[in-house]
């Protein structure tokens, strides 16, 4: 009996559903308080950390007053929570803070697995910050006898603003300032904002908003653009109007509505708790933890010098005939990818040209017979696909693979969208495999408890 051509069926899951976790952080000489107008406009739809960092907010810098120890205590905040949806929101200092706790989620650290999102307002690069040595000058010696005189505060704030604030947003914006711990002040001016730490945060893979006041100086939209986005491989720029830096404060609207827009999409797609749960476990090796969550993240757009995006088209068509329970987009796009890149498992029919050459006729051969293979009902492509498998699609005069060839090439094309789909982590979740949390510290790894059947381990996942 002939195989069907759709391979796999839609898989159903129960998924514990839990809001994501916002935790904010604030700017220099700012505290928790910036944030509140911004998380009233955001309502109910996400959990909401406003933090105060070390030396800020009326809390003492403890020893916390290098970047590294800044990047150690916010780590600490999201590791005491464990959430399994949670996005980093850094203002200003605290946006380089958050880019370099991605840095650590991206090389596998334990804890932060899930970590979907990164949004960046008026944010600190990792490089050193652009700005004018007499201003930093300038705003060293406010605090250079302890907290500064109020005129000072009121200078800082008005400073960063397009319009002054009014009324008790502009108090407590100033009382921030004033109960700011010198030595965390100080810090930052002297060494944090000035350290070079690109490197470390370069190709990060998990999702970037970067946010940037329309009339801010040093750290607006151009700096942005050059300084904060090349070290995220999906980055989108977004310009608050009749904002300066104090963006929280001066748009708490704007800002509100951008970052849910945006962070509501990625929530829908995180992996289930879980999962994130037992890739965040002591049995997982860093690496193998980075491995998989770099394969988690969105595949990059391929140019079309790469690949016509006509036959990327086609190959969104064929994945949601072949694989209806997978994002038929992002499974065409991690396909044609392989084949850019000549990957495959190693096997091939030898009537059939290299890979790329095959799937490149193929593709073409398979439109030309269904006089466009996209357009076509669900129904319809199947039944083409059927007489594809069956070896008696309609072949024109040109076409450069017989029969035979073409259904060989389809039996190829059904393992390559099956082997994909089945390599990506939100599958294994899906079918509650966990076969990947015994091997991931080589021979140090605990392995299973029980082996045999109707037995599981206290560390696995519920079936």
């Amino acid at each position: 009996m002939d195989t069907p051509t759709t391979m796999l069926a839609p898989l159903h899951a129960e998924v514990c559903m839990q809001r994501p976790v916002l935790f904010l952080l604030h700017s220099l000489g700012a505290s928790h308080r910036e944030w509140s107008a911004v998380q009233r406009a955001l309502g109910d739809a996400f959990e909401c950390v406003a933090l105060d960092i070390p030396g800020f907010g009326g809390t003492a810098a403890d020893g916390a007053t290098n970047i590294d120890a800044l990047v150690d205590w916010f780590q600490h905040e999201v590791m005491t929570r464990a959430p399994a949806c949670w996005f980093a929101i850094g203002h200003s200092m605290g946006g380089k803070i958050a880019t370099l706790l991605a840095a650590r989620s991206r090389d596998g650290v334990q804890g932060l697995a899930g970590l979907a999102g990164v949004a960046l307002v008026a944010a600190s690069p990792p490089c050193p910050e652009p700005m004018e040595e007499a201003r930093r000058e300038k705003m060293l010696g406010w605090f250079a006898n302890g907290a500064p005189a109020r005129v000072h505060a009121e200078a800082f704030i008005d400073a960063n603003t397009h319009r002054p604030l009014l009324g008790a947003t502009r108090e407590v914006a100033i009382l921030d300032v004033l109960r700011t711990d010198p030595i965390a002040w100080r810090a930052w001016l002297e060494h944090g904002s000035r350290q070079h730490r690109q490197q470390e945060a370069a190709h990060l893979h998990v999702p970037a908003l970067i946010l940037a006041g329309a009339e801010d100086g040093d750290l607006g939209e151009a700096a942005q653009r050059v300084l904060n986005a090349p070290h995220y491989l999906h980055a989108s720029v977004e310009v608050a109007p009749a904002a300066a830096h104090l963006i929280p404060v001066e748009q708490p609207e704007w800002l509100a509505r951008h970052i849910a827009a945006w962070a509501l999409p990625l929530a829908a797609r995180a992996l289930p708790p879980a999962f994130i749960q037992l890739l965040n476990a002591e049995r997982l090796a860093p690496r193998l933890r980075a491995r998989l969550l770099a394969r988690h993240a969105r595949p990059l757009p391929l140019p079309t010098s790469a690949m016509p995006a006509r036959h990327l088209k086609l190959l969104a068509a064929l994945a949601a005939c072949l694989v209806p329970g997978a994002d038929p987009n992002d499974l065409a796009l991690r396909v044609a990818h392989a084949l850019v890149n000549h990957e495959s498992d190693g096997w091939r029919f030898a009537d059939l040209p290299a890979d790329a050459e095959a799937w490149a006729q193929a593709l073409d051969q398979l439109d030309v017979a269904a006089n466009g293979f996209a357009t076509l009902t669900p129904a319809e492509q199947h039944a083409l696909l059927d007489r594809v498998q069956q070896q008696s699609a309609p072949t024109g005069d040109d076409a450069m693979l017989d029969p035979v060839q073409l259904a060989h090439w389809f039996e190829d094309a059904r393992a390559m969208f099956a082997r994909t789909w089945m390599s990506l982590p939100s599958t294994w979740a899906s079918i509650g495999y966990d076969g990947f949390a015994v091997g991931g510290k080589g021979a140090q790894s605990p392995g299973y408890e029980h082996t045999e059947a109707d037995m599981i381990d206290a560390w696995q996942p519920p079936c």
